[in-house]
């Protein structure tokens, strides 16, 4: 096919990807998207974010009915599992919203390119699909925004069926009977808890001793301990040196991470969840003379361009936190300034979230950060158990935590464990944007009775002494 001409290529149809193309669109730029998935959302949408929330939600709906309603009065009986159903709505609500960004696509006027691209040089793009001839795409820019991989583990080959990824762990037809979770960051613990719920003995096996490093370690602890009641068991401070598939599950060797015995523990299914890497293999890097650092991601000034005019990139494929709505806030600024517009993405305002159930919400800096930054702080505390609403919703574990500077006030960081803790930190996001205090935050009304008043709570705790404690 001949030469396509565009303001604008996108490499790659995840939440960077599509959410870049479509404001560019917006902006007046002809855009096409390059995406080797005949569906576009990428990892996120597919294989990633949106299926497993969408089966966390239902093991949760399920755990409820089979253990947590008879404390409200409601009697079930026995609770029956329908797997099969719950896959179906799984891929069901997959389908619905990829559907929803074709439909912004064509609204938009974006042309989605199906195939695996590759810079022949920096105006020039080369798409070879699955069947078919190659095309070549011309550009006055081009965006790299095909995100991450699961990262390997030596001595450990995913098959998909045995020894899993996430992506397997969304598939599996049947309940295992014991699942080894290598990991215990927010994919591991989160695909454990979806297991865990429909009745599988699940083990997270992790090589430090605490679970999601980089989190307040006061939230792993009460993450560790809450789980652990929940039924999840725990290996902190364990190698695991090999995994071999057998005919009736697979076998796990493990040893201590700073060196001892060695032992062998066996699973039906083994999920393989210790992070990510940028995936940026044959994506012409070198042909057009991109560099990478020295964790093999592309390196992009202050605009996202990388060290050739004209080739941008964003999303897992740069430093920043490896999350979809980084990505796309990556994304709406790098065409943004590509436009002509003042636009920024500040990363220590970006939110982190663990689904499982009490959820984990994360914002800004750590204690730990900051005592190695030499920053003093005041810290305001409220729990769960003392908030109205969650007493009412029969949902108390977990607290806010709030550290605001010493001097100033300014609101440094937001750690949320329980009820609904994803929803709650927005709050705290929005005031930190803004430069807000901890005082901001004490003095806004909030209703009564919410999980949010926990929120003014913690942060009348900061420099007082709250009402309800």
């Amino acid at each position: 096919m001949s030469d396509s001409k565009f303001d604008l290529v996108v490499i790659g149809g995840g939440p960077g990807g599509y959410v870049a193309a479509i404001r560019a669109a917006q902006l007046g730029m002809s855009v096409a998207c390059v995406e080797s998935r005949a569906k576009l959302g990428g990892t996120c949408l597919n294989v990633g974010c949106i299926p497993s929330k969408a089966l966390l939600q239902s093991s949760e709906i399920y755990a409820e009915a089979a253990h947590g309603l008879g404390v409200h009065g409601v009697k079930t009986g026995k609770v029956a599992l329908d797997l099969k159903a719950m896959m179906a709505r799984k891929d069901n609500v997959v389908d619905d919203l990829t559907k929803g960004i074709a439909f912004l696509f064509k609204k938009n006027k974006i042309e989605h390119v199906e195939g695996y691209g590759t810079l022949l040089d920096a105006n020039t793009v080369e798409v070879k699909p699955a069947k078919g001839k190659k095309r070549t795409l011309k550009a006055a820019r081009i965006l790299i925004a095909t995100g991450s991989e699961v990262t390997p583990l030596p001595g450990v080959e995913i098959d998909e069926k045995k020894i899993v990824s996430s992506t397997g762990a969304l598939e599996l037809n049947s309940v295992p009977k014991k699942m080894i979770v290598i990991g215990g960051g927010y994919i591991g613990l989160e695909m454990g808890s979806v297991w865990q719920r429909l009745g599988t003995e699940v083990t997270v096996v992790e090589f430090l001793d605490r679970l999601v490093p980089g989190m307040d370690a006061e939230l792993a602890k009460t993450l560790l301990r809450t789980l652990t009641k929940q039924g999840i068991k725990f290996k902190l401070g364990t190698k695991v040196t090999g995994a071999k598939a057998t005919k009736t599950g697979v076998a796990l060797t493990f040893e201590p991470s700073k060196g001892g015995k060695a032992e062998k523990i066996a699973a039906d299914v083994v999920l393989v969840s210790i992070g990510r890497r940028p995936f940026t293999e044959k994506l012409g890097l070198d042909k057009a003379g991109v560099t990478l650092d020295g964790q093999g991601r592309i390196t992009v000034d202050e605009v996202f361009q990388t060290n050739v005019a004209g080739v941008y990139a964003i999303g897992d494929v740069i430093n920043g936190p490896m999350l979809a709505h980084k990505a796309s806030e990556d994304g709406v600024v790098c065409v943004e300034r590509m436009a002509g517009h003042v636009a920024n993405v500040d990363y220590d305002k970006v939110p982190g979230v663990v689904y499982t159930w009490p959820e984990v919400s994360t914002v800004g800096k750590s204690e730990e950060q900051l005592k190695e930054a030499g920053v003093a702080y005041n810290v305001g505390k409220f729990p769960f158990s003392a908030v109205s609403r969650a007493r009412v919703n029969a949902n108390t574990d977990g607290f806010i935590k709030i550290l605001a500077h010493k001097e100033t006030d300014r609101v440094l960081g937001v750690h949320i464990i329980g009820p609904d803790a994803g929803t709650l930190i927005h709050e705290a996001v929005l005031c930190m944007e803004f430069g807000g205090s901890s005082e901001d935050i004490a003095a806004t009304v909030h209703a009564h009775p919410t999980l949010a008043e926990g929120v003014k709570e913690a942060a009348v705790a900061v420099t007082g002494k709250p009402i309800h404690m």
